[in-house]
């Protein structure tokens, strides 16, 4: 679920208008080179409880507006409930396709429209239906001085992570948004296999 292994370092920070609000981006890179950035929204004391979103980077959802997964919806939402919310965090990791990458995500889909459900084809190609790695969310929110955190996921996997790297998880939000006719199958599949904790009547048919 975590490792070690890898080292963690900030770079930067800047001012990042949105259409949602005005956040500050905060970058951060691995010794393997892979950059990732968290935003940061409002201000909080350390002992605050902070909402905060752990958000993998999905190109096809987040950038290209794809029904086929819920990952741009859930992103919408995250910021707009940390807005909401007054202050929040949003951690955006680069590990494309639960950790496969872009190309391999497309072949996988491309095995998907064949008949395979999401699981199915990540162990087709190789690969565990889920690779990502949270190790680095400890030092992004010890950057932030985040230490107490609702956590806006369907993922008990995510809740996990974070409470083996010693951050108190005081609640989990959910964040069932963006199901649709495209996705259900998706969503179920990740319900089933994955352990994902979203309300069944939201994808019935």
């Amino acid at each position: 679920m975590t490792s070690t292994s890898q080292q963690y370092r900030f770079v930067s920070a800047a001012k990042l208008p949105t259409r949602k609000g005005e956040f500050t981006i905060h970058a951060f890179v691995e010794d393997s080179g892979t950059e990732h950035v968290a935003l940061s929204y409002g201000s909080w004391q350390p002992s605050d409880v902070v909402p905060i979103r752990i958000h993998s980077e999905c190109l096809t959802g987040d950038a290209l507006f794809s029904t086929r997964c819920d990952c741009g919806f859930q992103l919408e939402r995250a910021m707009e409930n940390i807005v909401a919310h007054g202050y929040g965090v949003l951690l955006y990791l680069r590990q494309e396709g639960r950790g496969i990458g872009l190309i391999n995500k497309i072949r996988a889909y491309h095995l998907q429209d064949s008949g395979m459900d999401t699981v199915e084809a990540n162990e087709h190609l190789g690969f565990d239906a889920d690779l990502r790695t949270y190790d680095m969310c400890k030092l992004m929110l010890d950057k932030l001085d985040v230490h107490n955190v609702e956590l806006m996921t369907n993922n008990p996997r995510k809740t996990a992570a974070l409470k083996d790297l010693g951050i108190n998880v005081v609640s989990r939000k959910p964040i069932d948004h963006g199901i649709t006719n495209d996705n259900k199958h998706y969503i179920r599949t990740k319900t089933e296999k994955l352990g994902h904790a979203f309300d069944p009547h939201l994808f019935k048919d």
